[in-house]
């Protein structure tokens, strides 16, 4: 009797279907609560410039002076770019310091020192060294990010078992070789939680860049509409900005999803 291919088992279909309703309750919430708003706003007939219809919000995307495109592109260019230099940074760093006893004595303890300076303190300085711009801000995205990915790496890559290491050395396995098949794939739960939490940081990260001196982006825009009390099109910068950060985030889960077992995963 030939043998039949395997089914999916009935507990595959319940969490599959389990996540699909959870992820519909979550949009239907967001819908109700937008639907909410608008009533609000029509009934109490709130000034614009105080709270505006979430349709008065949506109207402001038409309106080509605000130059959605082009500002979006250049918010989404410093987040993701200062977020993927932060990941490979942190990475490579958080390796040599598993390597180098002396490197992490050394240096170590002087990131730990950087990182508690406030980053809004030193966007200012920053720009003077480096004038304004998407480079700039993508600096300042990079030193918010950066060290919540080598801290939680570098935690990661030194709670691999030492039979393992041992094992690698034993057969004259290189210290790349190490890395690749061993601390890596060990230390990808750790790396995966440092990178959620630096995807929310990003986002703040090149908004206050932005804010502190820019000539084109979200925040930029921000600034600029907030003097002519344009309160719908401030809202509307927030949603993109929000929606980006949203996007990271979960491009973030879906490559965990795809790299890391679920019982595997750290949550954060």
């Amino acid at each position: 009797m030939a043998l039949s291919e395997p089914t999916a088992q009935p507990d595959d279909r319940q969490q599959k279907t389990n996540r699909l309703l959870r992820w519909v309750t979550i949009a239907a919430i967001h819908m109700v609560a937008i639907i909410l708003w608008e009533v609000l706003v029509r009934l109490t007939k709130l000034p614009a410039f105080i709270l505006p219809a979430p349709s008065a919000i949506f109207a402001t995307l038409s309106k080509t002076n605000y130059a959605w495109v082009s500002n979006t592109w250049v918010t989404a260019a410093e987040i993701y770019g200062g977020y993927l230099l932060s990941v490979v940074a942190g990475v490579v760093l958080a390796l040599l310091f598993t390597w180098s006893r002396w490197l992490t004595l050394l240096v170590f303890p002087l990131f730990i020192t950087l990182n508690m300076i406030p980053k809004v303190a030193l966007g200012p300085l920053i720009i003077v060294w480096f004038s304004y711009g998407i480079g700039t801000n993508i600096l300042i995205t990079l030193s918010l990010c950066f060290f919540p990915i080598l801290l939680t790496t570098v935690r990661g890559l030194k709670e691999v078992e030492p039979d393992l290491l041992d094992l690698v050395k034993s057969l004259k396995g290189s210290r790349w070789q190490t890395f690749i098949y061993i601390q890596l794939p060990g230390s990808l739960p750790y790396i995966f939680s440092g990178m959620k939490v630096a995807a929310i940081l990003a986002v703040a990260g090149a908004v206050v860049g932005e804010f502190i001196s820019s000539d084109k982006g979200l925040g930029y825009l921000m600034i600029q509409v907030q003097a002519a009390l344009d309160t719908p099109a401030m809202f509307m910068a927030v949603i993109l900005i929000t929606l980006l950060g949203i996007a990271l985030y979960l491009l973030v889960l879906i490559l965990e999803h795809l790299l890391i077992r679920k019982d595997a995963r750290i949550a954060s």
